[in-house]
């Protein structure tokens, strides 16, 4: 949150015995008390990964934004990614978009062991199939070869998270 300008403030109510734990966990963090309540309530992971959700519908060339959560899923360590993706998008992403990252997700999350977040399932798949080249004669490899969860969502690529083409 730095750099932010702040114009509310939010009281929370604790025992004294909360506070000296919070204070003690942000002197640990070499933070001050509000911004390492706040860095738990909202991970800088899941405000990147929300930031960079709020730039995919605008992009002119959306393939660097994939780019960069790709790496950052990539980079994640399982706890990490896990609370990067709790919650769903802020925004509203054309329906490929959000297939494609709910695709995204899912394959990360089996490939670090975990579960993918409850709201990927609320992402009707797409209705008409998307294929990741124009060539007619790479379509069957694609229909093979993609991932399964891009496959679920009727988006066939031959590459996704922790691979590059």
């Amino acid at each position: 949150m730095k750099g932010k300008s702040k114009s509310l403030q939010l009281q929370v109510r604790v025992s004294p015995r909360e506070k000296e734990t919070i204070v003690r966990y942000a002197k640990i963090a070499k933070m001050g008390m509000s911004e390492w309540v706040l860095s738990k309530v909202l991970p800088p992971g899941q405000q990147a990964f929300q930031g960079l959700l709020a730039q995919l519908n605008a992009a002119s060339n959306p393939k660097y934004i994939l780019a960069q959560i790709h790496d950052m899923f990539n980079a994640a360590g399982g706890d990490e990614f896990e609370l990067m993706v709790t919650q769903p998008p802020v925004v509203v992403l054309a329906d490929y978009w959000a297939n494609y990252v709910a695709a995204m997700i899912e394959y990360t999350a089996v490939q670090k062991g975990r579960k993918a977040p409850s709201w990927i399932r609320q992402v009707p798949p797409l209705e008409v199939p998307v294929f990741g080249s124009d060539l007619k004669n790479l379509r069957l490899y694609l229909l093979t070869h993609s991932p399964p969860p891009f496959r679920r969502r009727n988006i066939f690529i031959d590459a996704t998270v922790g691979q590059r083409v």
